[in-house]
This record gives C-alpha cells, sequence and structure tokens, in this order.
C-alpha cells in the first residue's frame, strides 16, 4: 500500500522544488504564452492520455528504455518526487506492486518539500526535505537493507530568475545526493541526476566520473530545446576513496 509520512521541517521549507503551474487569472504575457505552449505540448496530452501525472514521465521512460536505469526488483530512491510522475514510472519498472508474480520485486521510496498524492507501489516521504539529516536517516530506516540501487533526482530548485544563482543551487543539490550516495547507494548502483548547463556542470561531472565508473550526459526528447536542461547518468557506483560497503 502507498503511504506518505508527513514532515515539515528542514531550511529549504518553504522554497519547493517545482514550479506551479501560473493562475488562470491575472497573468502576464509571459505566463499566458507559457500556458499556450504548455496546452498544445504533445507530452501534456500523452501524460493525460497515459494518466501519468505530469509530462516528465516521458522523460523517464525515453532514457530508461535507451540505457535500462530501471529493472524488476530494484531499490529506488526519488528526490524531488512530486507530483509522482517518476515514482508512477520506477513503480511500473521495477515491479514495485508485485503485479508480474515471475519477476522480483522492487521497491520505491519517493522524497519532496511538497505533498505527493498516495500511488500503489510507492512509499512517500513527504514534505521532508532531502538535505536534512533528519530525513537522511528516515530514507536509511525506509530503504530496505538501508541501500537503494538508482537514486533518481528531477530536482530543481524555484526558479530566481538569476540564471547564474539558479544553476549554482542546482548543482549544490545534485552534489548533495553525491554525497549522500556514500551511505545510500548500493556498489555497482546508479544516478540519474537533472542539471542545467552552465559554469558549475564541469565540478559535478567531475564528482560522478570520480565515483562512478561511467557517466554520460543525456538530453531526452521531452526535454524542451530552448531549454538548458540535461540530465546525468552516473551508473557503476565505486564510491569515493576510502568508503567502505555496509
Amino acid at each position: 500500500m502507498a503511504w506518505c509520512l508527513k514532515w515539515a521541517w528542514g531550511p529549504l521549507q518553504g522554497q519547493g522544488f517545482h514550479t506551479a503551474v501560473p493562475h488562470y487569472k491575472s497573468r502576464t504575457g509571459t505566463e499566458h504564452l507559457w500556458l499556450m505552449r504548455h496546452l498544445k505540448d504533445p507530452f501534456v496530452k500523452a501524460a493525460k492520455v497515459e494518466s501519468y501525472r505530469c509530462r516528465s514521465a516521458f522523460k523517464l521512460l525515453e532514457m530508461n528504455e535507451k540505457h535500462r536505469v530501471l529493472w524488476p526488483g530494484l531499490r529506488v530512491l526519488d528526490c524531488g518526487a512530486a507530483p509522482g510522475a517518476w515514482s508512477q514510472v520506477a513503480v511500473q519498472r521495477v515491479n514495485a506492486t508485485g503485479t508480474d508474480t515471475s519477476s522480483p520485486v522492487g521497491f520505491v521510496l519517493g522524497v519532496d518539500l511538497l505533498h505527493i498524492s498516495p500511488l500503489e507501489g510507492a512509499t512517500f516521504l513527504c514534505p521532508a526535505d532531502v538535505t536534512d539529516p533528519r530525513t537522511f536517516q528516515k530514507i536509511l530506516e525506509l530503504l530496505p537493507g538501508r541501500r537503494a540501487d538508482v537514486i533518481l533526482s528531477d530536482m530543481a530548485p524555484n526558479a530566481t530568475g538569476i540564471r547564474d544563482l539558479d544553476h549554482d543551487r542546482l548543482i549544490s543539490l545534485c552534489l548533495t545526493l553525491v554525497d549522500m550516495a556514500a551511505e545510500i547507494l548500493h556498489h555497482g548502483g546508479t544516478l540519474l541526476c537533472k542539471t542545467w548547463a552552465g559554469s558549475q556542470s564541469h565540478q559535478l561531472q567531475k564528482r560522478l566520473t570520480q565515483e562512478f565508473q561511467n557517466m554520460r550526459v543525456l538530453k531526452p526528447k521531452a526535454s524542451r530545446k530552448e531549454s538548458s536542461e540535461v540530465y546525468l547518468l552516473a551508473t557503476q557506483y565505486r564510491g569515493r576513496k576510502g568508503s567502505t560497503e555496509q
């Protein structure tokens, strides 16, 4: 059964990782253009048809199809999970509901500052700040064997409009996940995270190449061409020097 632990603490509380759709009243010209593009977006339409919670599901679906990030039996930590579209994909691909009785049953844990509606086959920790040490300890308690095989992150800070600042904040979030991997990610595991291209991208990529055997930059079709958004897929986690597997 799906369930959600509701917490309300942490230094980033109130600074949600997802930007809401602009309200219909008092829209600016920019918001109006955004809304029109959003409503015409083929991935938005497809998400409604296939009952995904938002269009971002197709980003993960494409990356998984090409690079096999998820398969039955894996333990998945989904960071910045709201509204739950990536968790939906993960539940399906790791067989978290046990629908396929001939395959291993996986586990999906989603974490976000925002509320996430229940989803069969997923456990949600919300609202919770993934950078808070107390959240970290709760994640360890909830993960089977205190380990994840895959860390997914579609997190992004709320945009300030200052490009360099927003970029630096997102890189910081991603580096926090790399730090967490030492205690959470199983040896040989995978980290898939969203980032925005910018001056500090090399810092994150360098860390990933140091701690994983393989790292590649991905731009799925569902990621809008004009966006600086890219995904970094790091596989075969070997850990930082001096770290040991529990």
